[in-house]
């Protein structure tokens, strides 16, 4: 309960936020460095003088972007690849499989740096990037539980009536696998999210001056000692949204998938 309030929280306050504080989260003045409580700057300033709050606001809301249309790419590879895999069976399957264990042969923070690096650092990239190296994973799942709803009469029924095969794989099969699809995909989120800070803070995704969670922590800890809320609060916030989606998609999991089989 706690995960589900704290992720609408975020949601509202990065969609909201922007339009209730005025500051401009990329305006340089000279006030750097002002404490908490500073007037007109509750968190205070950073090192160039951006209002703090307004920071990380603005902050969420690329990050958020990007793992949401990071989880929703992979979905979508993932669930078409797996679907197709495990209802052709065959040499298609094996096709498909061999290229998705290829991809899971490399480790997910390698292959997303390498996709990224390879396009250039920026939203679009970083975006293609999280989601490619993501979708294997959604693959091999949607692969197994379509594979297991193929044998089953329904589907043998429609096949036999002659019903088209994206009839069969839309209609049919994908609304008796969506339940442990979703709660696998709200749980990739939490990867998208903790990928995208992360590749912000080795400065191959969000751009500054953009405000950015995993930039800001890049951008701070040169003030870790004498200003160790510039690392603190988005990392905090970053962390606890990631951990945050791990909850929830378990919730989702045990509601959508009581039997486990995600």
């Amino acid at each position: 309960m706690v995960s589900w309030v704290f992720l609408i929280a975020i949601a509202l306050t990065v969609l909201v936020g922007p339009w209730l504080i005025t500051a401009d989260p990329v305006r340089q003045t000279s006030s750097a460095l002002l404490p908490f409580g500073s007037p007109g700057h509750p968190l205070g300033t950073d090192d160039l003088g951006r209002d703090e709050l307004s920071r990380l606001v603005h902050g969420g809301r690329p990050l958020l972007f990007v793992a949401f249309a990071a989880t929703a790419l992979a979905a979508v590879l993932g669930t078409g690849t797996g679907l197709l895999a495990g209802y052709a069976g065959g040499a298609v399957e094996q096709v498909l499989m061999r290229a998705v264990d290829l991809a899971l042969a490399f480790p997910s923070i390698l292959l997303v740096i390498l996709l990224v690096a390879a396009a250039g650092p920026g939203t679009t990239s970083l975006v293609v990037g999280v989601g490619v190296s993501l979708a294997p994973g959604l693959a091999r799942l949607a692969r197994a539980l379509t594979a297991r709803e193929t044998a089953r009469d329904y589907v043998v029924a429609a096949r036999l009536g002659g019903t088209r095969t994206p009839r069969v794989l839309v209609q049919e099969i994908l609304p008796n696998i969506a339940g442990p699809m979703v709660a696998q995909v709200v749980m990739t989120l939490s990867v998208a999210a903790g990928f995208a800070a992360g590749l912000s803070y080795l400065g191959l995704g969000i751009q500054p001056p953009t405000a950015d969670w995993g930039y800001m922590v890049q951008a701070g800890q040169e003030f870790l000692y004498s200003a160790p809320r510039l690392v603190v609060l988005p990392a905090t916030l970053t962390l606890l949204s990631v951990v945050a989606c791990n909850f929830v998609g378990d919730d989702l999991r045990d509601a959508f998938d009581p039997k486990g089989t995600a």
